[in-house]
């Protein structure tokens, strides 16, 4: 499994989500999404998605319309992409 892990501001949370649902990871090949947000400032959004292959990440980070709905949402500044290989999973 393939994590990718992009972290940006948003000027305002509830505004960012309504567009970010317009055109989540998962409509642009990931397996599934999760969005998460920062405990000490709620407009710091960190969304990890998992994808098959490294190409498949690659390719929704270069997708034009990614980079559209990110401008449309407000997001502030660039955004910071990683990618990640899942080596272990374990749950409590």
């Amino acid at each position: 499994m393939i994590l990718m892990a992009i972290k940006h501001q948003v000027n305002d949370y509830g505004a960012w989500k309504k567009v970010f649902d317009t055109f989540p990871p998962t409509a642009g090949g990931a397996l599934f999404h999760r969005v998460n947000r920062s405990t000490d400032d709620p407009n710091t959004v960190l969304v990890v998605a998992g994808f098959k292959s490294t190409d498949d990440a690659r390719a929704f980070q270069n997708n034009p319309e990614l980079k559209a709905k990110m401008h449309d949402a407000g997001i502030v500044g660039a955004p910071r992409f990683e990618i990640y290989e899942e080596l272990e999973t374990a749950e409590a």
